[in-house]
């Protein structure tokens, strides 16, 4: 967009005589890029403007990316597509997305050789580069890295977030052990020692119903098993009642029943 409403103005009257490939939006994407290759983060970086009718053959897609610019051209609502490639200095990862013509100031140089600069006649011939359409999708802008340092960041990326998931899982998993030992297990454990004094005949300790839970429910059974075991105790210390025998036939026989001597 820079390069066709601030660049071509300013160079129009030159390109009759001579072309000037900075006049081209690719050509300055490309250099672009190249500029920030320079860099040592970026050395590995790489730009191509995929195109399967180019002016510039160096821009010509190769049978791979002669795919890719045609799933575009079918699909016209798929707007970009990423993935691996194997090549022979080894794989890499891709970004791609549609070129299309989206200006009808693209056709000045595209459309017919008669309509094109003759300076880019002169450098380009008549062969390539024509008979574009505007909407069509002639290319694909494609930016590539190698996958090593796709999937080295992939790595990495996954180690973090394996590291973030165990810490909470550890945090989660203190936190409910406390919350157990607090509700459940510290509870029973009173509970247990209760009932192991009353069990050995200590009646003077009580079970404590300090929650209204299934471990308040549990105290509160107990405290009344507790009272029903001290109301049994009780009955069992009474002293029995008096027994008396009746006379008569169902009595036990007097002494005159025994022979005199």
């Amino acid at each position: 967009q820079y390069t066709s409403t601030q660049v071509n103005p300013e160079l129009v009257d030159k390109l009759e005589a001579e072309f000037l490939p900075q006049s081209v939006p690719g050509y300055s994407a490309r250099e672009v890029f190249e500029n920030l290759r320079q860099k040592q983060d970026y050395r590995e970086f790489f730009y191509k403007e995929a195109t399967l009718n180019p002016t510039n053959l160096r821009d010509k897609a190769d049978s791979f990316e002669t795919q890719v610019v045609n799933r575009f051209r079918g699909n016209k609502n798929l707007k970009e597509e990423s993935g691996f490639r194997s090549l022979p200095s080894g794989d890499i990862y891709y970004i791609a997305r549609p070129l299309a013509v989206s200006e009808a100031k693209c056709l000045e140089c595209h459309s017919t050789p008669d309509q094109a600069p003759k300076s880019m006649i002169d450098r380009y011939g008549t062969a390539n580069g024509f008979n574009w359409q505007l909407g069509e999708i002639v290319g694909a802008q494609m930016i590539s890295v190698p996958a090593s340092r796709v999937i080295n960041k992939a790595n990495q990326s996954s180690l973090l977030i394996v590291g973030l998931v165990s810490i909470v899982f550890i945090i989660v998993i203190v936190l409910v052990n406390i919350f157990l030992t607090q509700q459940v297990v510290l509870p029973l454990k009173r509970i247990t020692r209760v009932a192991e004094e009353v069990s050995t005949g200590h009646m003077d300790v009580e079970f404590e119903q300090l929650t209204n839970d299934e471990i308040g429910h549990l105290a509160k059974a107990f405290k009344r098993m507790k009272l029903s075991l001290e109301m049994a105790m009780k009955r069992l210390k009474r002293p029995p009642g008096n027994t008396h025998g009746t006379g008569g036939m169902g009595g036990t026989g007097s002494s005159s029943d025994y022979p005199q001597h």
